[in-house]
């Protein structure tokens, strides 16, 4: 799996405020243009809107609660991940599929130094806090709203994936990821995972695990023939078949 964290302290180091070029890959969910960014996000040009999906802010600290101590520092990481792709795109509208705090209360006790990152985020535009299964009663003093999902233009966006085909749907939750084998070597990558009807993103957040793709819970949800998994490069995306992924 990529190294997020270290993807994020370089974009913290480049110090000007401004992200790579992107290399990311247009696809089309329901009719609906779209690229998928090598950082986890997805932007729809025609609307100006980008989405992310289980950021899992305050990871480490909803673990801290609990007794586990994991390191401190997956909040700043992912902020700045997402700080630079949103100075990339520089959307007028910020969607956030769910599960973006770890827990109940992660929102609500968010060390000032990490909210007013994400002010300074939303300041210009509109921000969209979906409710996950982790976090489903919204984030707190925060800018945006908290829904339980969004439509759009034929497009609902929502957390958990319904069963069964759904066109137009745009969901995170299962963290999709891939296999692929390059030189005899098995390469496991986050992914977007589309049939171009739906589309499932991957978790943005840099503490976060994956799902393969030929797990049991993705069962029903893509035509597989259609299927294309767009897996995270370290600065691109690689688009594979469904029938060319290894098992």
């Amino acid at each position: 799996m990529i190294n997020r964290l270290a993807l994020a302290r370089s974009l913290n180091c480049q110090g000007s405020g401004e992200s790579a070029p992107a290399a990311g890959v247009e696809t089309v969910v329901h009719g609906i243009a779209a690229v998928c960014d090598p950082l986890g996000a997805l932007y729809l040009p025609e609307a100006g809107i980008l989405v992310v999906s289980d950021l899992h802010l305050e990871k480490g600290a909803a673990f801290a609660r609990r007794g586990m101590m994991l390191p401190p520092y997956d909040t700043l990481a992912t902020l700045t991940v997402l700080s630079a792709v949103i100075s990339r795109y520089d959307p007028k509208l910020v969607v956030s599929l769910g599960d973006n705090f770890h827990d109940r209360v992660g929102s609500q006790h968010l060390p000032e130094e990490f909210r007013s990152l994400i002010v300074s985020m939303a300041r210009g535009r509109e921000w969209i806090w979906i409710n996950g299964n982790h976090d489903p009663d919204g984030a707190v003093d925060l800018p945006g709203h908290s829904v339980d999902e969004m439509h759009y233009g034929g497009l609902t966006f929502r957390h958990e994936p319904k069963a069964g085909r759904q066109a137009g749907e745009i969901a995170g939750h299962l963290h999709p990821s891939a296999t692929v084998r390059r030189r005899e070597k098995s390469v496991r990558r986050p992914c977007f995972a589309t049939d171009g009807a739906r589309l499932l993103m991957p978790a943005f957040g840099v503490m976060t695990g994956g799902l393969d793709l030929r797990h049991k819970a993705m069962a029903g949800l893509f035509e597989r023939e259609s299927l294309i998994a767009h897996l995270l490069g370290r600065d691109r995306i690689y688009s594979v078949r469904f029938g060319n992924l290894s098992a």
